[in-house]
């Protein structure tokens, strides 16, 4: 059976950030092989980022793998402190970063609330949920860690604070394999000097400055890597097939897709929906539905749909298979409503199309950077005397108070071959 812990033998994992991994926990091992895990080695981690830097290439399986290292390092650190931690919540740790990210939709962030109106956060739990249930509750304490219920608070800090695993293996492999050297942080070091005080999750003095060092990489790595301007537009182009397509299909069109991505497309669904177990007309539950989707879902149907008679589709769908970007302008000031009129028009123009599909070809927004807050969740340093205070107390307050102001940038998209006058 699927949810029977059937491998005995520990592995090795050779991954290219952290080394050898060595996988021991039965029952993680068993998650591993589960087809709703497997399915994250189909989805890039970096969503649409290999348009920009080609070796962007990785999977949320390998990030899923390296933070669930990280997390077992963390806790063999925090023990050999003095920490006391049961196998049973050590597993249980381990099984909740595992698991953190398999509520991903296709191509990681870019969607986002596009296939559905649900965050992957929350999509993760309705996973662990059903999880849960197959594995007759050897679940539970990693769903209650997950959920920031079980009374070690600082648990769930390691999978999910302003210096979690996730962050620390995500900021590393993303800089690997960007070649963006300024995302790289000694996650090393960081671990070790982790410890626990009064149930809170922090970081002996000496490790300050690596602290700030990585509040930095994670700044930079949000304005050169997940909000580049490129990849952003890239992004806006892929949310505006998929808005067109979903308006075709509610409009009667019946065009190719994958029965999983064909069953989004024509319904609108809410969390309870993938916790209601009721079988839909393509014969899978809404969150069995989801668990057939991954890139190759979009790919394949952008791919087929550039030919398609629809010409605003076929138009989009050339643009991203021929990586034909949208042109971005990312500015201080708001984007004027005189700009996006105007460069409405001009596609109306060059496409010879309507205003309601010009639309569908200009967008604009907001893109925001916060890599610290001061005022949520703090770092916590803790000094020789023994004494805990925040990190802005002992830190460069001048690189703090820059690093935990939010950021705001303008931006408005536009296709490439249209030029401003």
């Amino acid at each position: 059976m699927e949810n029977s812990i059937y491998v005995a033998k520990p592995k090795v994992v050779n991954d290219p950030i952290l080394g050898l991994i060595e996988i021991k926990s039965p029952i993680i091992l068993s998650l591993i092989e589960h087809r709703w895990l497997q399915r994250l080695r189909r989805i890039n981690q970096l969503g649409l980022g290999e348009l920009v830097y080609p070796g962007a290439r990785h999977n949320r399986f390998g990030h899923t793998l390296g933070a669930t290292y990280l997390m077992e390092l963390a806790i063999d650190t925090l023990r050999s402190k003095g920490e006391i931690i049961s196998d049973e919540e050590k597993e249980a740790a381990m099984i909740a970063i595992l698991l953190h990210d398999i509520g991903h939709c296709p191509f990681s962030h870019a969607l986002e609330y596009q296939i559905a109106n649900v965050c992957h956060e929350d999509l993760s739990i309705v996973f662990m949920e059903k999880l849960n249930e197959e594995y007759n509750g050897r679940l539970s304490l990693a769903l209650q860690i997950f959920k920031g219920e079980y009374h070690k608070k600082y648990l769930t800090k390691l999978i999910s604070g302003q210096l979690d695993v996730d962050r620390l293996d995500y900021l590393s492999r993303d800089s690997f394999f960007t070649g963006v050297t300024e995302g790289n942080v000694n996650t090393d070091r960081l671990i070790k000097l982790m410890a626990i005080d009064n149930d809170r999750l922090v970081v002996e003095k000496k490790g300050m400055y690596s602290i700030e060092k990585f509040l930095v990489a994670r700044r930079l790595m949000y304005w050169q890597v997940y909000l580049h301007k490129t990849v952003h537009s890239a992004e806006q182009l892929l949310i505006s097939i998929l808005r067109r397509a979903k308006d075709l299909c509610h409009k009667g069109e019946d065009f190719f897709a994958s029965p999983a991505l064909k069953f989004f497309l024509t319904h609108e669904v809410t969390v309870d929906d993938f916790r209601n177990d009721s079988i839909t007309e393509t014969g899978k539950t809404v969150l069995e539905n989801f668990a057939m989707l991954d890139d190759s879902d979009l790919l394949v149907s952008v791919k087929t749909w550039s030919m398609h008679h629809d010409r605003v589709l076929s138009l989009l769908c050339q643009n991203l298979i021929n990586r034909r970007l949208p042109k971005t302008m990312v500015q201080d000031k708001p984007v004027g409503k005189f700009m996006e009129k105007y460069l409405r028009e001009r596609v109306m123009q060059e496409f010879n199309l309507t205003k309601a599909e010009s639309e569908y070809f200009v967008s604009s927004g907001t893109i925001s950077n916060k890599a610290y807050s001061q005022n949520h969740d703090q770092i916590l340093v803790k000094e020789k005397e023994g004494n805990v205070i925040e990190i802005e107390k002992v830190a460069d307050m001048m690189n703090i108070r820059a690093l935990s102001t939010t950021i705001s940038k303008f931006f408005i998209s536009w296709p490439k071959n249209i030029e401003l006058e």
